[in-house]
């Protein structure tokens, strides 16, 4: 729980995320998180006393419907979180984690089940670090998932959670991030 409350700590000081965090239930998604590098990135800034924003080059918005699978949907909702942030000065990517399985085999070469939930597809993501997402569920309330705990965010380590990606992908990741974090950890793939 300590942890937990210094990423929510941390995550308030940064401007940027919390006009996402705070206009983002407008939307009126089902469920949602913000999550994976954008965040991860901001507490490793904090730890090494960079700017908050620095080297975060997206806010990953991740939410879950299964009830259209179709593009046109996700594009719609695609649309309508660029237009409530015009203002963000670093890209969105908005993904509706039940229609992954349609396309990412095409773009990672690796077939994919659908998800069933949208915790399902976080358990999947590249890092332990980065398998983290959070939302704010009222004024005061958040809901923070992390599968893999957050001990290696606060520890600045980087390690494989081999669920789904492949060894190339998890070290140009972390070769990527080493270049902006010198003082992160990268456990080896073994």
């Amino acid at each position: 729980m300590e942890h937990q409350e210094r990423l929510l700590q941390i995550l308030k000081k940064s401007d940027m995320l919390m006009e996402v965090f705070s206009h983002i239930n407008q939307l009126k998604l089902d469920t949602y998180y913000i999550g994976a590098g954008c965040i991860t990135q901001t507490v490793w800034n904090e730890l090494t006393e960079r700017p908050l924003d620095y080297g975060i080059t997206d806010i990953d918005i991740v939410y879950f419907d299964s009830r259209d699978l179709s593009y046109e949907v996700e594009d719609k909702v695609i649309r309508d979180v660029k237009k409530l942030f015009p203002n963000i000065p670093t890209k969105l990517d908005i993904k509706n984690q039940a229609r992954v399985h349609m396309w990412y085999k095409d773009k990672f070469g690796i077939e994919l089940p659908p998800y069933q939930t949208i915790e399902q597809a976080i358990d999947t993501w590249p890092t332990t670090a980065t398998a983290l997402g959070i939302r704010k569920v009222d004024e005061d309330g958040w809901k923070v998932y992390a599968p893999f705990g957050l001990n290696d965010l606060f520890n600045l380590i980087v390690r494989p959670n081999k669920k789904l990606i492949t060894e190339e992908i998890y070290m140009k990741k972390a070769d990527k991030w080493k270049e902006k974090w010198p003082e992160l950890q990268i456990m080896k793939w073994d």
